[in-house]
């Protein structure tokens, strides 16, 4: 049976104090909150989803809120740049909207032709807005509070932060079906497409930089599509003859995951499309409230108590003309 990698999936992440979180993804960004749930593994802790209307995969970046938690160190065997995708001309627009909100950020450059502003969270993890001629706009929350026109649209690419390069290469290229499409000094890009948004990474070799401590504001791992269980079993079936130690399947229930460490010690993960976060609440309803798998809701009262409150914005930020 074939099987392919369709491109990132969702990235999580995580954060300190869940408000804060919600406020700057839902409120600033303007991305919906499709879920919220709880960290199945660790269920006194949130899970919140962030992606555009519907949760499409290859737009949802999540987070684990640990109130209190220490930053964690950005460097080698780590993702460390988020980046999303916006339509050409929308950096004037990102540049007034976060120094409206007192934002700081880097003045824009230039990367493999196209234009991106870089910015952190209230965390320190790190937020890349990249322009693309081939954003989709049903990757974008339509009915959010950023004019379409502005919106993220789902994810660009991201970061792979490594020591060296040549082992993690190999899988990208020879396991996962990456191509090598271009280089700019020591950052790398593949793509298992023609370099559209969503199906891009990056890996930048920093030899010399300090390995990365996994904490607030830092990358929990990186999740890659693929259609469905059949072809999902597959990939666990060849990364287990490849000598990798792959998790057995995981339920997460709005998709299904094996996880594994690559060469430089970044977290994969390969996740299902289907079945999608429409499975426990309506469309029109997703993330707005707590919502658990079926064997947690015998105590639903006692996560409810320990969960603190979290509210969504009440109201659609003043738009901002560029």
């Amino acid at each position: 049976m074939s099987k392919e990698i369709l491109g990132i999936h969702h990235i999580t992440a995580i954060c300190g104090e869940p408000q804060t979180n919600v406020d700057f993804y839902a409120g600033l960004l303007g991305l919906r909150l499709v879920k919220r749930t709880v960290n199945f593994d660790d269920p006194k802790t949130y899970h919140l989803y962030y992606g555009n209307g519907v949760g499409t995969p290859g737009t949802i970046l999540t987070f684990f809120p640990w109130p209190g938690v220490g930053p964690g160190r950005l460097g080698t065997g780590q993702t460390t740049a988020t980046s999303f995708a916006i339509s050409p001309g929308a950096i004037p627009f990102w540049t007034e909207r976060l120094s409206k909100a007192g934002l700081e950020f880097e003045a824009p450059v230039s990367r493999f032709g196209e234009d991106l502003l870089s910015f952190s969270d209230p965390d320190g993890m790190q937020i890349e807005l990249i322009t693309s001629a081939a954003v989709n706009p049903s990757k974008a929350y339509a009915e959010g509070p950023i004019p379409l026109e502005y919106a993220i649209h789902g994810f660009h690419s991201a970061t792979l932060s490594e020591e060296g390069f040549q082992q993690t290469s190999s899988l990208l290229t020879e396991t996962l079906g990456f191509k090598l499409l271009k280089q700019e000094g020591n950052r790398f890009r593949f793509s298992v497409g023609a370099g559209e948004p969503g199906t891009t990474v990056d890996v930048l070799v920093a030899p010399d930089e300090p390995s990365g401590r996994v904490a607030g504001g830092s990358v929990h791992h990186i999740a890659w599509r693929t259609a469905d269980d059949a072809q999902q079993l597959e990939w666990l079936k060849e990364l287990t003859k490849l000598g990798y130690n792959s998790s057995p399947v995981m339920d997460r229930k709005y998709f299904h995951s094996i996880y594994f460490r690559e060469p430089g010690g970044i977290l994969f993960e390969i996740a299902t499309d289907p079945p999608g976060f429409a499975i426990d609440e309506p469309l029109d309803q997703l993330g707005s409230k707590l919502v658990l798998p079926p064997w947690l809701e015998k105590v639903r009262s006692q996560l409810e108590a320990v969960l603190p409150p979290i509210q969504l914005p009440t109201a659609a930020p003043t738009p901002v003309t560029p």
